[in-house]
């Protein structure tokens, strides 16, 4: 019997989650999953890799329009699928269903700030711009380049204007399986 994926569910997947653990504790600085999203198949790898890494049946998602995605997710992750305000995770694949994502992801409460959404965005590096981050994880001020769908994600998110701990974080996931991470309390420092 032939096996579609040689994606390792134990070893490639800590691989994936400590790369993930970098990117959240570093903001802006690129690491990369290509290693383990090579070993999957399909049109989008690293969108499955990061699935398979966060992802069981304990926990939910969305693919915004992406229903092909959506039913991968699933059969290899086991994870349901519910409505974009109910997902703890949001895969979005296209930077037109970014404004719809970001206004219906669940920030948590106060009590329970982890249950807010995770969004894993599709990010083309197209238009990239140098932006200045700040907050934690980052010593004072920090450029670091980023594209249009990453520096609408971010107006996004902020303009939301949610209370800490309240809030949602960003995974901007390239083709290539390279990514970056902008948690909920870095910000964009306005020009």
């Amino acid at each position: 019997m032939k096996k579609l994926h040689t994606f390792d569910e134990v070893f490639d997947s800590q691989k994936t989650f400590r790369a993930i653990l970098e990117a959240m504790a570093n903001p802006g600085r690129r690491v990369s999953a290509a290693e383990a999203a090579g070993k999957l198949y399909g049109e989008k790898p690293a969108m499955l890799a990061a699935a398979m890494t966060l992802l069981d049946n304990s926990v939910c998602f969305c693919c915004p329009g992406d229903r092909a995605l959506e039913e991968q997710i699933h059969l290899l992750t086991h994870s349901a699928a519910a409505d974009l305000s109910r997902a703890d995770y949001l895969f979005v694949t296209s930077p037109s269903r970014l404004p719809e994502a970001v206004s219906a992801a669940k920030c948590g409460t106060l009590e329970n700030p982890h249950l807010s959404a995770t969004l894993i965005i599709a990010d083309s590096r197209e238009g990239e711009e140098d932006a200045v981050l700040f907050g934690p994880g980052i010593a004072g001020r920090m450029h670091v380049p980023i594209s249009r769908t990453a520096a609408e994600a971010v107006r996004l998110r902020d303009a939301r204007r949610d209370e800490y701990p309240e809030g949602i974080d960003l995974l901007l996931l390239s083709p290539d399986g390279t990514f970056y991470c902008i948690p909920r309390l870095v910000k964009r420092e306005e020009a």
